[in-house]
């Protein structure tokens, strides 16, 4: 575990220390964390894929739209809570910034326990709703058990105490915590895939394995608590903390939106395994190892945006929009210039990095060019994930809300459906350019407005 700084090394960072040195220091751990938590989540996938059984392959991308619901609770909690106690500190108040991260981790526990029983309970219908065959549900059945239904509550409890860890300046010890949950699966999955279980259950194996690297870094977190609760607002829950109407209304107002956006993407999600699952469960398959594989842009770019997200909402709350304007530029050039190496970057590797997850070569003739039209939309995906990010920064719940909406709502699900009825699986893969190329033209036109707010608000203050 690395030293704990004071409170006031973290102020530090968040008023006075140079722009992109800030940014540097919130950022590169979290990238770190981020590349790790990709890499064990495409372990799974790669090692699963070594069995060369497609089947298996496409169980664990369908249970992927389940899992990211743990994922939208962490939003809720993690994200509402964490750039709301970020801001209380930059507005001098500390008591109920600590009350804040209290709530929000009892409440993240009990809608995590509450999403798991659930999921236990309508196991069957929902793997079938999500699309899949009596090839897929026996495998998908053993995954979502182990990674859902058993290992919900640590998997949102870890992420959403390295979200509260990551708003208050301790970026190192949050992605230390999310990094060692990562290498343990590495390192687990082919001991319970191909030593501790027979041949069959292989899919069973890369799930156990899941499960308890996540309770690990559980514990870790609980530990890093225990060690800066006198050093910090961070503290475990001992009680169900009373905060004010307005902290209760400001935690939702952002953490709502939040969550909403990772359930508007499972949901488009859904409606994107349905309609590849519909072409033959080789197409799913390819589909789920290219999923995979463009994260690696989307991961990083999104490192720059969750470094990002406490220095504008400190220095908002603060009135100091110019260093805030130039923290969002900042990470808004840093994960563009990600993206656009890996179009490069994908262009000419696809064939190798397809190869590299599965062995099957009509699986792989799929993949390739799947890989490779998905990839051009990375640039607009990190400008579409990045506005987002900053809106929840500034508290700006309303916007925030109505983003994901314009993205999933009215462009991503209705372009899928008529590209797909239009042209089929050449449809599918090009619709994720064609709407957020749309969607970022909304973005900015959200993003310009709301600077004319601020500016007229600092004018009148001078």
């Amino acid at each position: 575990m690395s030293a704990v700084r004071s409170n006031a090394d973290k102020i530090q960072i968040f008023e006075k220390m140079p722009v992109p040195k800030a940014l540097a220091t919130m950022a590169i751990p979290t990238i770190i964390s981020q590349l790790i938590t990709l890499i064990y989540n495409i372990a799974d996938t790669w090692f699963i894929g070594q069995t060369d059984n497609p089947y298996m392959v496409a169980a664990s991308s369908l249970v992927l739209t389940v899992f990211l619901m743990t994922v939208a609770i962490t939003n809720l909690f993690g994200v509402g809570g964490g750039t709301l106690a970020v801001r209380l500190l930059g507005s001098g108040e500390e008591q109920e910034a600590r009350k804040v991260v209290s709530l929000s981790l009892s409440l993240a526990a009990g809608a995590s326990l509450l999403y798991s029983v659930c999921c236990l309970i309508f196991m069957n219908p929902l793997l079938r709703f999500l699309g899949a065959s009596d090839n897929t549900i026996g495998y998908a059945r053993q995954y979502l058990f182990f990674v859902v239904v058993l290992g919900g509550i640590p998997t949102v409890l870890s992420s959403t105490m390295s979200s509260m860890l990551r708003n208050v300046g301790f970026s190192k010890e949050a992605a230390f915590g999310l990094s060692l949950g990562g290498i343990l699966n590495v390192v687990l999955d082919p001991l319970f895939m191909f030593v501790l279980l027979p041949d069959g259950y292989e899919v069973m194996g890369a799930a156990i394995a899941t499960l308890l690297s996540n309770c690990i870094s559980f514990i870790y977190f609980i530990l890093i608590y225990r060690r800066v609760q006198n050093t910090s607002i961070l503290s475990l829950p001992k009680r169900i903390e009373k905060v004010r109407p307005q902290s209760v209304k400001s935690l939702f107002s952002v953490g709502v939106p939040a969550a909403i956006g990772v359930l508007l993407f499972d949901v488009t999600s859904m409606v994107l395994n349905r309609l590849v699952s519909s072409h033959g469960d080789l197409q799913l398959a390819a589909m789920g190892i290219v999923l995979k594989i463009e994260r690696l842009p989307m991961n990083i770019g999104i490192g720059f945006c969750l470094g990002m997200v406490p220095l504008a909402a400190y220095n908002y709350a603060s009135g100091n929009y110019s260093r805030m304007r130039k923290f969002f530029t900042a990470a808004m050039l840093s994960g563009l210039a990600v993206s656009v190496t890996c179009v490069i970057l994908y262009s000419f590797a696809a064939p190798w990095l397809i190869h590299a997850f599965i062995n099957d070569p009509e699986t792989i003739s799929y993949g390739v060019p799947f890989l490779k039209a998905r990839s051009l939309a990375s640039p607009v995906m990190f400008l579409s994930f990045h506005l987002v990010h900053f809106m929840q920064a500034i508290n700006k719940g309303k916007i925030s809300f109505c983003m994901p909406i314009i993205r999933q709502l009215v462009l991503n699900i209705p372009i899928l459906l008529l590209l797909n009825r239009l042209f089929g699986m050449s449809g599918i893969i090009w619709t994720q350019l064609t709407a957020d190329s749309i969607n970022v033209i909304f973005s900015f036109i959200f993003y310009f407005c709301v600077m004319k707010t601020l500016d007229r608000r600092r004018d009148e203050k001078l």
